[in-house]
């Protein structure tokens, strides 16, 4: 009972992680999580290689596990596919690589969501909601600025009134993790650095790894909705089976305590 009691559990967990894959299927650069499970101890009635009565190893044992748990929650950091949104500050990863933006109470934080914007200062700030957090090197477009533009290296061009020349900004630079999946996730599509995750390295994007930026562009979520059903399904299904095994155990239980002499 303990045993299919776990494996209740598990589900559980599963189904949390998909749900919420199903939840940020439209969240800007979401990168979709898996849950990993591992079997529990073992009691060993008799071990493999033990002595039989002849004198000869035993080439296998009794061993009846104990259920199962919940070894990690893995993130899957494929590439999402580009789609374009009309705003020209707007920036999709197309490869490795996150921005790195400053918060201004959690510090330095990374992300892929690239739904950048300006504040009344010019500076360019991740989503108009959020306009806390900078955009780290500092980037200052003119408020009178047009035609903008931004290249595949993160460059950015824009034409200013009573100009015939482009002035051009130098633009984000990536950062590399040699673990993304060490990152911790904050929400607000943010990540923080952990030992975990090594310490990020910054590259130009384009080159060293990096990825490319794709100007006008946003990295829509890379979860397969799918997928994600057919998952559903079956974690449905092995929720299922576990409580028919804790039902069984069940009826085990009270035929015994029903035996007369």
């Amino acid at each position: 009972m303990y045993a299919a009691a776990s494996g209740m559990k598990a589900a559980e967990t599963q189904l949390n992680v998909i749900s919420n894959n199903l939840a940020n299927i439209n969240t800007v650069g979401y990168k979709k999580d898996r849950a990993n499970f591992e079997d529990l101890m073992y009691r060993h009635t008799v071990a493999p290689g033990t002595k039989t009565s002849g004198g000869e190893p035993s080439p296998t044992g009794v061993s009846l596990g104990l259920g199962v748990k919940t070894s990690s929650t893995q993130t899957n950091f494929s590439q999402g596919t580009p789609d374009v949104s009309g705003n020209p500050l707007d920036m999709a990863i197309e490869g490795r690589g996150f921005f790195k933006v400053t918060d201004p109470n959690l510090g330095t934080v990374y992300t892929r969501a690239g739904n950048f914007d300006r504040n009344a200062d010019g500076k360019l700030v991740l989503g108009t909601a959020t306009a806390g957090k900078l955009l780290d090197p500092e980037i200052t477009i003119p408020p009178d600025a047009t035609k903008i533009s931004v290249s595949s290296d993160g460059t950015i061009i824009y034409l200013q009134p009573g100009q015939t020349t482009f002035t051009s900004v130098e633009g984000p630079k990536l950062t590399l993790f040699t673990n993304p999946d060490g990152l911790l996730k904050l929400g607000d599509n943010l990540y923080a650095e952990t030992e975990a995750s090594g310490t990020g390295v910054e590259a130009t994007p384009g080159q060293e790894g990096a990825g490319k930026i794709l100007g006008g562009m946003l990295e829509k979520s890379n979860v397969e909705p799918v997928e994600e059903l057919i998952g559903l399904i079956t974690t449905q299904r092995a929720f299922e089976l576990n409580s028919q095994a804790v039902q069984a155990g069940d009826q085990i239980l009270q035929l015994v305590s029903n035996l007369r002499r």
